[in-house]
């Protein structure tokens, strides 16, 4: 599946077939994940994830986490406040517990969701702190 995005008046093609990296089944990892390139979990991740490309949840993946990244895809288990810049999709063996806050929400019958979902525009600015005043 490629998906077009707009970055800095140009477009890229991105292509979720085209993986840089791989968290497999069996595999546990804690931290913090950064990269860069579409990243697919089919095993146990517990931190912060931080992206602006593509996070794929396998079917066998099991995530608690803080995560903002461009594009969500879920057909496993996640836990955690999520943020999406472009989407996220809760595929119908995926499980979402937590908070969603993102321009699109696509979600499959047979999905299973317990979360606070927010909507934003496609251009909005990140929320802002508790107790900060918003700028004019």
């Amino acid at each position: 599946m490629k998906d077009k995005e707009k970055e800095k008046g140009r477009e890229i093609m991105t292509d979720e077939s085209r993986l840089a990296g791989l968290i497999d089944q069996g595999t546990e990892l804690k931290g913090e994940l950064n990269f860069k390139g579409s990243f697919r979990i089919e095993g146990y991740f517990q931190g912060k994830i931080n992206s602006d490309a593509m996070l794929i949840i396998g079917e066998k993946g099991k995530v608690e986490a803080d995560v903002k990244v461009g594009q969500l895809i879920i057909n496993g288990e996640i836990r955690g406040n999520l943020q999406a810049r472009d989407r996220i999709e809760v595929h119908n063996r995926g499980r979402v517990y937590g908070s969603l806050i993102t321009p699109r929400l696509v979600v499959e019958e047979g999905a299973y969701l317990e979360a606070n979902c927010q909507t934003t525009d496609v251009t909005a600015a990140p929320a802002a702190e508790p107790g900060t005043k918003p700028a004019p």
